[in-house]
């Protein structure tokens, strides 16, 4: 079997909320590049990457440009594409940024030319630990909403049957400590005491604003503070690690394989966050998990929920799966939830169709 074409569309999708439809901005839209990659006996794999902003469509070039490297290649020899991928930069565009982007695409289109090859779903090849993950709903309960707003788009999450999910604090504006501590004592008000609530931060704290505010939530009860602080101040991490009982997640900005050595040698995060497109495919995200496996941490994935189930489910430290639908609407059928959990596919590959009425209207 061999890989005989390629195609990179570059597409703009809409930025909505379709969990608790409290979207912070109407009618924004986020751009992305999707990939097919094609082989001589007929299988597609496809792959999704984004990130690239305004400079998306030198993303789409990327995917193309490593992508023609592909062709004449037998694709189940995954590890000698992605060496070769590497090798034709010149070792001057990795590991990070357009690179690794770009690199993640590929190699997840492989990863779903291998499962349909050989007729076994992703989460089957990569371990097959569990058949269903853990999920939490995330992207409804925004920093931008009020307080009206955000406690809503809770009680919407608890009513569809979410155990899980995850708000922001880090408020915009000049908000004092009081209106920080305020948002997340209302949402949890909103949610009861038995939902697991994560908080993330997006990098815009310093360590001592994480320590001071996140020592006077304690009591709310997060399951994890999220990017407390610049994701690659290891050590300034590893301060409010050290410093507060409620567990640290991140990793989600890191790329590559090797930040995580440095972040999880330094133990600045209780929970690393991984996210597949700054990784560089399923390949590297699960060297990281076994990483990670090695140091007994458990890993959580960053948006993407239809093809991070798979990786998820099929380590044994794998905690729970980031449900971020923003993508979901560029597929005909996606993992099913069912009670706060994700039911793993059982099509082979990814178990993914692109919806092409879709993909037509979302081209840029």
């Amino acid at each position: 079997m061999k890989i005989t074409h390629y195609e990179a569309v570059h597409l703009n999708i809409p930025e909505d909320d379709p969990l608790a439809n409290m979207p912070e901005e109407a009618g924004r839209k986020r751009p992305i590049v999707i990939l097919r990659l094609r082989t001589d006996d007929g299988i597609e794999g496809i792959g999704v990457t984004f990130y690239g902003g305004k400079m998306t469509g030198s993303l789409r070039l990327a995917v193309a440009e490593l992508a023609a490297l592909t062709v004449g290649e037998d694709p189940l020899r995954i590890e000698h594409i992605v060496a070769k991928l590497r090798n034709g930069t010149g070792d001057s565009c990795g590991p990070g940024g357009v690179f690794s982007l770009a690199l993640s695409a590929i190699d997840v289109a492989l990863w779903d030319i291998k499962g349909k090859a050989l007729n076994q779903p992703l989460w089957k090849l990569l371990g097959g630990h569990r058949d269903k993950v853990p999920t939490y709903a995330s992207g409804s309960l925004r920093r931008g909403l009020t307080d009206d707003q955000a406690q809503k788009a809770a009680q919407i999450l608890v009513q569809k049957g979410f155990k899980e999910m995850k708000t922001q604090m880090a408020l915009p504006g000049h908000p004092t400590i009081a209106d920080e501590i305020r948002r997340v004592r209302l949402v949890r008000e909103a949610i009861g005491p038995d939902i697991k609530l994560m908080c993330d931060i997006n990098q815009r704290w310093r360590p001592e604003q994480a320590i001071d505010i996140g020592s006077r939530v304690e009591d709310v009860g997060l399951f994890w503070l999220e990017d407390v602080t610049t994701a690659d101040d290891y050590q300034g991490l590893a301060r409010v690690t050290a410093a507060l009982k409620t567990p640290i997640a991140g990793g989600e900005y890191l790329y590559g394989i090797a930040p995580f050595r440095q972040m999880i040698e330094a133990r600045s995060v209780d929970i690393p966050m991984i996210d597949i497109c700054r990784a560089g495919g399923v390949t590297q995200w699960m060297k990281i998990a076994g990483m990670a496996e090695a140091f007994n941490l458990p890993v959580v994935s960053h948006v993407m929920p239809e093809i991070l189930c798979h990786l998820v489910a099929a380590c044994p430290n794998g905690l729970t799966v980031e449900y971020m639908p923003w993508m979901l609407c560029l597929y005909e059928e996606t993992p099913v939830v069912d009670n706060g959990m994700l039911i793993l596919p059982t099509k082979p590959g990814l178990g993914l169709k692109f919806d092409e009425k879709a993909i037509a209207s979302f081209k840029a």
